[in-house]
């Protein structure tokens, strides 16, 4: 069974979301050089000779090292952090390409390292030398690692760089960039969208920005686009809790640009899936043919986001392929529903295969790590509601459970966190069932209780959750099987 699909599926998004995590934290500061490459390079909004020199100090010295600090903190809290920013300099300085990639695999390894000798060193230190020891440690260590970095590491991953850049390029030149969608949009819906944009394109995409002031990388996952055409054609063409739900999931996924929420209405139908992948080349093949792109990640994939991150004089070219995909997008998600024959409305439909998905999981033992959800009579104080990346999904989950707990005057903390950073004070985990796998592995608390939902915005999707904590809170244990086949 370890070689399963969802196995696998579940090791990908483990991987991607702590590539992303070391980024997502450090968008703030992607958004911040993105507004002063677009304000003050020469091709600019507002040219400035003086303010344009914060640029490339910028994305070549702080971005790295804050990446390297950020995994190197994910792997050994502050220690990791600081080991992790000194190894990610050994990297950095020196080398001629962008080294965000030398950040996200130093950061965490030299973290990794000074972690296991730290481990080593317990029990071994003499009483009072400890503050010494941890100081020449890490200096020892997090030298050796920033020496190893600068004489070998560095040249290494040049090459590395070097090689995916020319590929990148060549890809260009050849007007291949649009079939990345065929293998993009559908990973996507399996929450792999961080680990694309973050962990793939925004390094190589950085890497174009400095030769050449935009560049496409970023809209190949980062254009939200598409992904609205499918929401406007449940709006016209969908049935039941679909189409009632789809005005204000459209309106998330574009103006909010929190991309989780236009999965479900294409796990319910996979078919749909065809219409993202087509409107992304159409996107691509604009943005390739009339050479547009973006200074920066639009992160969130907001359209707010992608005008913003757009430099002078490719506002035409961005809008085009950004309303073209999704024209595109909308006429073949359109087609396709409308030609759906089916006797039962997407609302109903959703709810069945809930129920049905659960009725399997309570069939498969709990005792397996991640094959079911694991619900206990503890009584419940914290709920925390978790993504892949702890931002966006996640967060807008958290305040319609908030809410809608707070009207069924129950005393509980609702929070949200991502499915690798879950807190160990959590009495209760609330997820997406495609990530209820990955959430279950990374908890460290054997007593947190776990409980999925389809989508994160739908109020409806909470009730067995209320339910939960309110049988929890009269000291009633659960009734697994009802909480489970009850209506989604």
């Amino acid at each position: 069974m370890s070689s399963s699909p969802s196995t696998l599926q579940v090791k990908i998004q483990k991987l991607g979301g702590f590539l992303s995590g070391m980024v997502m934290p450090n968008i703030g500061v992607f958004i911040a050089w993105g507004f002063i490459t677009a304000l003050f390079i020469p091709t600019g909004w507002l040219p400035n000779e003086y303010f344009a020199k914060l640029v490339g100090p910028t994305i070549t010295y702080l971005l790295p090292i804050l990446i390297g600090y950020t995994g190197g903190h994910a792997v050994h809290g502050s220690r990791g952090g600081v080991i992790g920013a000194l190894a990610t300099t050994g990297v950095v300085i020196g080398a001629s390409v962008t080294m965000l990639i030398g950040g996200m695999v130093m950061g965490p390894l030299a973290a990794l390292i000074m972690k296991k000798v730290d481990n080593w060193l317990v029990g071994r230190v003499k009483p009072g030398l400890e503050m010494l020891i941890d100081n020449f440690s890490i200096g020892i260590i997090g030298g050796i690692l920033m020496l190893a970095g600068y004489a070998i590491v560095e040249p290494l991953f040049s090459v590395i760089l070097g090689f995916l850049s020319a590929g990148v390029n060549w890809a260009i030149a050849h007007s291949v960039i649009p079939l990345a969608s065929i293998f993009v949009a559908p990973a996507q819906v399996l929450f792999l969208n961080n680990a694309i944009n973050h962990g793939i394109m925004a390094p190589l995409g950085i890497e174009q920005v400095v030769e050449h002031g935009r560049s496409i990388l970023f809209l190949v996952e980062g254009n939200s686009g598409p992904l609205v055409g499918v929401m406007l054609a449940y709006c016209l063409f969908g049935k039941g809790l679909a189409k009632k739900t789809a005005p204000a999931a459209t309106f998330i996924v574009m103006i909010g640009g929190i991309a989780e929420v236009y999965f479900p209405y294409v796990l319910m139908k996979p078919k749909l899936v065809i219409a993202p992948i087509f409107g992304s080349m159409t996107s691509l093949f604009i943005f390739q043919a009339f050479d547009g792109g973006t200074v920066a990640v639009p992160s969130p994939g907001s359209i707010i986001a992608f005008t913003m991150m757009t430099p002078k004089g490719y506002f035409g070219v961005n809008l085009l392929g950004y309303f073209a995909g999704l024209l595109v997008s909308f006429i073949i998600a359109g087609a396709l529903l409308k030609l759906d024959k089916s006797e039962v409305n997407d609302g109903e439909e959703l709810e069945r295969e809930i129920e049905l998905e659960h009725a399997e999981q309570v069939a498969i033992s709990s005792n397996v790590a991640g094959a079911s959800e694991y619900l206990t009579n503890r009584k419940i104080s914290k709920v925390i509601v978790a993504c892949d990346a702890g931002m966006g999904s996640s967060a807008m989950g958290a305040s319609v459970l908030r809410t809608r707990a707070k009207k069924a005057m129950l005393d509980v903390t609702v929070a949200n966190a991502s499915v690798s950073k879950l807190p160990d004070d959590a009495d209760l985990v609330v997820t997406h069932a495609d990530l209820l796998d990955r959430a279950r592995q990374n908890a460290k608390n054997p007593q947190t209780q776990f409980i999925s939902i389809k989508n994160f915005v739908e109020a409806k999707q909470y009730d067995r959750v209320l339910e939960h904590i309110q049988s929890n809170a009269n000291n009633e244990g659960p009734d697994v099987n009802s909480i489970i086949n009850a209506n989604v």
